[in-house]
């Protein structure tokens, strides 16, 4: 199947007020079981790689081409997007190797230097058919640079959107990134006036500090896009770690990251039904 398009996925989820499931790669086998829990769960799905992901491997490249390859190989519509890139570079060589998307990051800026430093990567991206996403009203947890109690103010979010024109804004209602507990407190109220006042799709970072019942209720409220990274990291690890202390004279990597790669699958597939994009 060609590549998937961030854009025709979100579009999609946005008119059937369904959730867009995105969710994080760091590694070949992250990419293979989101593809994997996608194709049973009979949903389409965005691969996501972070510029923590690209420094870690070194480059992005490298990790690119193997995501790239992975979604073009599914039998289900699969976008490959950036996640989180702070450097217009690094936006600019995703869109040279193929992605569909780009998530850039300015919210540490002040409004003026955002709204500048995010419509000159749109005008970069839109010239060659990539969705952009941006952020306004920083969701907490990422690297020290966002207060986890920030919101999102919704006349500002319209005039942001208006100014740069993104094609979805990722906002602040009560999530924080990397948390390993699901007890974030989402303020659904701000959620239905963004929804109200935004005319761009909505994106919730930090989902897996959510429970499954507040991403179902997000979602109805008029998130679009939910991006999910550390509840997979999690369900991997545990994976591994169970299997090594059951089998500690193991050796041999394929088995225990194939075991981690097929709980992980079955997390996603169980992810997009709660998002209401799984059968």
């Amino acid at each position: 199947m060609p590549l998937g398009s961030t854009a025709d996925i979100v579009t999609s989820a946005s008119r059937d007020r369904r959730g867009a499931g995105a969710f994080n790669v760091v590694q070949l086998e992250h990419a293979e079981a989101i593809v994997s829990g996608a194709a049973r769960a009979g949903a389409p799905v965005i691969l996501q790689i972070s510029e923590n992901t690209v420094r870690y491997h070194g480059g992005l490249e490298p990790v690119a081409l193997a995501t790239l390859s992975v979604a073009r190989q599914a039998s289900v519509p699969v976008a490959v997007h950036l996640d989180h890139a702070e450097s217009p570079e690094l936006v600019h060589e995703a869109v040279r190797l193929g992605f569909t998307s780009v998530m850039f990051d300015a919210s540490s800026l002040a409004y003026d230097e955002n709204v500048a430093a995010t419509a000159a990567v749109v005008a970069h991206c839109h010239a060659r058919a990539v969705w952009v996403e941006a952020e306004l009203g920083e969701v907490g947890g990422k690297d020290g640079a966002h207060a986890p109690g920030a919101r999102t103010d919704p006349t500002e979010a319209a005039s942001f959107v208006a100014a740069t024109g993104v094609d979805a804004l990722a906002v602040a209602v009560g999530t924080s990134h990397a948390m390993l507990t699901q007890d974030a407190r989402l303020d659904f109220e701000l959620v239905r006036r963004l929804g109200e006042r935004v005319p761009v799709p909505l994106v919730l970072h930090g989902s897996s500090g959510v429970p499954d019942a507040d991403l179902t209720r997000a979602v109805a409220a008029g998130i679009t896009k939910v991006n999910i990274a550390t509840r997979l990291s999690q369900a991997f690890t545990a994976a591994v770690r169970a299997y090594l202390d059951a089998h500690p004279s193991d050796v041999d990597t394929r088995a225990y990251l194939g075991r981690a790669r097929e709980v992980v699958a079955a997390e996603v597939s169980r992810l997009l039904q709660v998002l209401g994009s799984g059968r």
